[in-house]
């Protein structure tokens, strides 16, 4: 599923993101979504979440 809708982002759903010290190699990070920190519908990046573990970083996969 598409990383780039806020409306298919729900807390407590698992996700993998990329750390913002990770964007350059792309690395994925795998957690459960605590907080939506997106505001907007969209964001071509991925819309930023908090995993349950307090990492922040933008939403890539929805597992």
């Amino acid at each position: 599923m598409d990383g780039t809708k806020r409306a298919n982002i729900k807390p407590g759903i698992r996700v993998n993101i990329v750390l913002k010290q990770d964007q350059r190699s792309g690395k994925l990070t795998e957690g459960i979504v605590k907080d939506l920190l997106t505001k907007s519908p969209n964001h071509p990046h991925g819309i930023k979440v908090r995993l349950a573990d307090g990492q922040v970083g933008r939403v890539k996969e929805i597992l």
